[in-house]
């Protein structure tokens, strides 16, 4: 439902600046820019709560961008990465213990506004640079994994918090979630034809599951005893002391996770004259 409602707000931005041509005779291509994007991937959570440009992954995407006047841009974004953390890297005793780890591949969709700080132009000497501000909201797909036994398992359908279990009050998250991208950047005119950008943007969600780890506390383990789930029993405690009551999380906490990256993006036309931005 997510995709299929960018689309159509894509379309809808396509459709109104097809009829709506400046007084410099812009039309949709000219105000149009599209460029592939790389950079770095990283997450903050219950296993990294604070230290950042922790263990990056490299990201890669697509940008669309159209600009509506010389302050402000709409923005789409496809991006694909990844993000890990583990308890080994920890320098506190407690979270040694817990020695948990993950690893999570992503996928999202978002699209926003872009507002420029100062006027910017592409071609223009006189308005060739800017920083700015980014807004988004988005859609993205994770998918938590661990190493055991040699093999990289899928978290989620475990239910190591006893998710979907007759102990279990919750069900299994939802592997789908909404994000809300927010950042900053800078961006250079490179001629009349391309710009060069560099952004980083935290994205706000609103699980808790990215690493999934939840709930304060492992399970008690007869959440799985009639269930025959020695896989999701194993990896529902993994402290090293294993202890009952082993901490794994902050329930009152959502993970975040973080993209920053450079990109070279293309104008897809020519004005038919040039024009002060307006």
């Amino acid at each position: 439902m997510k995709f299929r409602f960018y689309i159509q707000v894509l379309a809808f931005f396509i459709s109104y600046s097809s009829f709506s041509q400046g007084s410099f005779q812009q039309n949709f291509y000219s105000l149009s820019e599209l460029g592939p994007t790389v950079g770095y991937m990283y997450y903050l959570g219950d296993l990294n709560p604070s230290k950042q440009f922790y263990n990056p992954n490299l990201a890669i995407g697509l940008m669309y961008r159209y600009n509506v006047n010389a302050r402000l841009a709409y923005r789409f974004n496809i991006t694909s990465g990844s993000v890990e953390a583990s308890d080994k890297d920890a320098q506190n005793d407690l979270l040694l213990n817990r020695n948990l780890s993950f690893s999570s591949a992503i996928q999202e969709i978002t699209g926003g506004i872009e507002f420029h700080y100062h006027k910017y132009q592409m071609g223009n000497k006189k308005y060739r640079a800017t920083t700015y501000m980014i807004f988004q909201a988005g859609l993205f797909h994770f998918n938590p994994k661990r190493e055991y036994n040699g093999e990289e398992v899928e978290l989620q359908p475990l239910g190591t918090e006893g998710q979907g279990t007759p102990y279990g009050k919750k069900r299994k998250y939802s592997r789908y979630q909404v994000c809300f991208p927010i950042g900053l950047g800078a961006k250079i005119s490179l001629g009349k034809v391309a710009n060069l950008n560099f952004d980083i943007a935290l994205r706000k969600t609103f699980t808790d599951y990215l690493d999934d780890v939840g709930a304060n506390y492992s399970v008690d383990p007869a959440a799985f005893s009639n269930l025959n789930e020695t896989t999701a029993l194993e990896l529902s405690n993994t402290s090293i002391d294993n202890s009952r009551f082993s901490r794994r999380g902050n329930k009152s906490t959502d993970d975040w996770y973080v993209y920053y990256s450079a990109s070279i993006t293309f104008r897809l036309g020519k004005t038919n004259k040039c024009a002060e931005p307006r």
